[in-house]
């Protein structure tokens, strides 16, 4: 179960040795843009540079604009019609699109589902590593700016001080009740008729089981069983790991929801045949998400969006 469900989480899938051990090498790039084998992936804005409507455009290094940031994102493990196995791929955040303006550009969210597991996990990569160079521009010991070093996978201080990357860990849950019904919430920051799992980040100290338990209480007024774990989706937007959990209401608790109001607006419990009448009304998360891959992984199929 854990591991076909896995293989279905668009984000999670990937074709590229990430050759940690060239990060080390002081000339990295020179070596990389003289070779005739590597390719840049575009980005700007959070967006790539497409090939096709489900295709990542991987070009020569002279044909990119100035670059802000260059990580090097490893070697493919597969082969294109265009790209052999081992060519080497460098990221390159764009100061301004120049000449590749009048090129067609896409987000993760919208295309991660339909890329292929290379360009998936390229497009992945990318964005989590970009999403927390923006975020680390100041060493947090010393609170003095800091450069990129070892490849794009490290930022340094001027005293030598190395920041690592980071990533959130955050759990999300498909909670059932006796009757197999699932729990959906709205959040308020989404549009009234969204509906998606409860979520949220682990604490310092905590268990992932101790925070399905906690975050599902405080967000819906629900107790909770038995979280088993199903497997995992980075999300970078900007940082987190999703690690995806069913559970079961407490059979000692009434299931009336008691949403924080907060955060949390409104829950709701659905059997199969209520979801599927309640489409055309409610939103369900997007197609690039582990919630909608949980959603659908209880629902017992693929889910045809109405509203």
């Amino acid at each position: 179960m854990s591991q076909s469900f896995s293989a279905s989480l668009p984000l999670s899938r990937y074709e590229l040795d990430r050759d940690y051990l060239s990060r080390e090498k002081p000339n990295l790039f020179d070596e990389l843009f003289a070779d005739d084998s590597t390719r840049v992936l575009p980005l700007l804005s959070g967006s790539a540079l497409l090939k096709s409507a489900t295709e990542l455009a991987l070009v020569r290094p002279a044909a990119i604009p100035a670059a802000d940031l260059l990580v090097y994102l490893g070697r493919t493990t597969t082969a294109t019609a265009t790209e052999p196995i081992g060519t080497p791929v460098v990221a390159a955040v764009l100061a301004d699109a120049g000449h590749l303006a009048e090129g067609d550009w896409g987000t993760l969210r919208d295309l991660g589902s339909v890329l292929s597991d290379r360009d998936a996990g390229l497009f992945t990569e990318a964005l989590g590593i970009i999403n927390w160079h923006d975020s680390h521009r100041f060493s947090p010991r010393t609170g003095e700016p800091t450069v990129p070093a070892k490849g794009g996978w490290v930022r340094v201080d001027s005293a030598g001080h190395e920041v690592f990357p980071r990533t959130d860990a955050a759990i999300i849950v498909g909670i059932t009740d006796a009757d197999d019904r699932i729990l959906l919430g709205s959040n308020a920051m989404w549009e009234s008729n969204r509906y998606s799992l409860l979520a949220g980040f682990v604490e310092p100290g905590e268990s992932l089981e101790t925070a399905v338990v906690r975050e599902v209480f405080e967000e819906s007024g629900l107790r909770v069983v038995d979280p088993v774990y199903l497997g995992s989706q980075p999300w970078p937007f900007p940082a987190s790991l999703m690690l995806g959990f069913t559970a079961k209401l407490d059979p000692a608790s009434d299931g009336i929801g008691a949403p924080d109001g907060t955060e949390i607006l409104e829950v709701r419990w659905f059997s199969r045949e209520e979801l599927a009448a309640a489409l055309s009304e409610i939103k369900l998360p997007g197609s690039t998400s582990i919630a909608r891959a949980i959603i659908e992984a209880w629902y017992g199929g693929p889910i045809v969006d109405i509203a």
